[in-house]
């Protein structure tokens, strides 16, 4: 079984600045490769290779314009041209859009490790041509292992290592499953289950909401800033010249931004963790669309603060890890339209109608509804 861990690192300015360098040097040969690729398949209608590029790259490095590219580990320049090569084929393969160059200040920082010189000690890791950095945690990685895909990220404050290895796999007992749930997801009521139990949305809580109030309250302060230092030229080009204390705002606004992240990332973990630990039978979700939801220029915000997408993600690895079924029912299945006493579907409901109403006499909460329906609907399918 592999695991993946994603570990902050502690590090001083000069470390902060070496790590910055190489995460420079991978932007640099991303766009090095895709302006390569764009070359080639215009001159010849097709795409270059990563080895052809990686060849060319060699070569260049000989030069006294380009032998600063030894100061860093071989690696990251050789991934970052393999991941250029690898974004234009899933491009060509229409899984994605066209791979755009990476621009200093709006791409995330970034860096692959080769697994096979990357050593742990205590609370220390080695990073080749880095050095020995610090960990925030203890004993979390095993010191001898096989590692897989190690990558060093900075998002905007705080660096981080993340890395898989193989662990062993836990065994499933088999013999003392409960009864099957069905698991209605939301942004009112951001789960509710089958068995009558609400997981309230944590985005309506107070905590959060105070958060988000001064949230605003700096993207309001920061805008005016801009505004006051905003400088128009002869060619009637307008510019915005950064002060201290814009970057002192802008380094508040990130640190916000991170701890909702966190807070919405703990709250989801503990959810599928005590949704798993309960050992049902099965798991029934809705096959949601939510790139089609987040079209709807109502609702898009609430839905990606929600990480409706990520409960899923969750339970999908934390389900096999546990040997547990999770079935996703059909995008089409009306789970909340269905009556579950007769089954009759209510074509008129609507999204204001939260309690559901049948002709048969039946009356229940509308979501309580849909998540009875989704239970039932793994009982069809065996």
């Amino acid at each position: 079984m592999i695991k993946t861990y994603k570990i902050k690192l502690r590090v001083n300015n000069k470390e902060r600045t070496k790590l910055m360098a190489a995460a420079g040097t991978a932007r640099w040969a991303y766009n090095f490769a895709l302006a390569k690729i764009e070359e080639y398949y215009k001159e010849t209608g097709k795409i270059i290779g990563d080895r052809a590029i990686r060849k060319e790259l060699t070569q260049l490095k000989q030069t006294n314009e380009y032998n600063w590219l030894y100061k860093y580990s071989n690696n990251i320049t050789k991934q970052a041209i393999k991941d250029a090569c690898a974004a234009y084929k899933r491009f060509f393969k229409k899984l994605a859009n066209k791979p755009k160059f990476k621009a200093k200040k709006k791409s995330k920082p970034s860096f692959y490790v080769d697994p096979y010189k990357i050593k742990f000690k205590n609370t220390k890791v080695l990073i080749e041509k880095i050095g020995w950095l610090r960990l925030f945690e203890k004993d979390k990685i095993p010191e001898r292992g096989k590692y897989y895909n190690p990558r060093v990220t900075y998002d905007g404050i705080d660096w981080y290592l993340s890395i898989s290895f193989e662990t062993e796999n836990i065994e499933v007992d088999n013999g003392k499953y409960t009864e099957g749930i069905g698991i209605d997801l939301g942004i009112k009521t951001l789960a509710t289950i089958s068995n009558g139990s609400k997981y309230e949305n944590i985005n309506k809580k107070h905590k959060v909401k105070k958060i988000l109030k001064r949230l605003k309250r700096l993207q309001r302060q920061i805008s005016r800033k801009y505004e006051q230092n905003k400088i128009q030229h002869k060619g009637g080009e307008v510019r915005y010249q950064k002060t201290k204390n814009i970057i002192k705002l802008e380094s508040k606004i990130r640190k916000i931004h991170i701890r909702l992240k966190n807070i919405r990332n703990d709250y989801i973990h503990k959810i599928t963790a005590s949704l798993v630990k309960t050992k049902p039978e099965y798991i029934v979700v809705e096959d949601l669309n939510i790139s089609g939801m987040m079209k709807n220029k109502h609702l898009s915000k609430e839905i990606q603060q929600s990480k409706l997408y990520e409960i899923i993600r969750q339970l999908e690895y934390k389900t096999k890890k546990h040997g547990i079924k999770l079935i996703k029912a059909d995008r089409y299945y009306p789970s909340s339209k269905k009556c579950h006493k007769c089954g009759k579907i209510k074509k008129d409901l609507k999204l204001s109608d939260r309690i559901y109403m049948c002709e048969c006499g039946y009356k229940n909460d509308r979501d309580l509804n849909a998540a009875l329906n989704l239970r039932d609907y793994a009982l069809t399918l065996i």
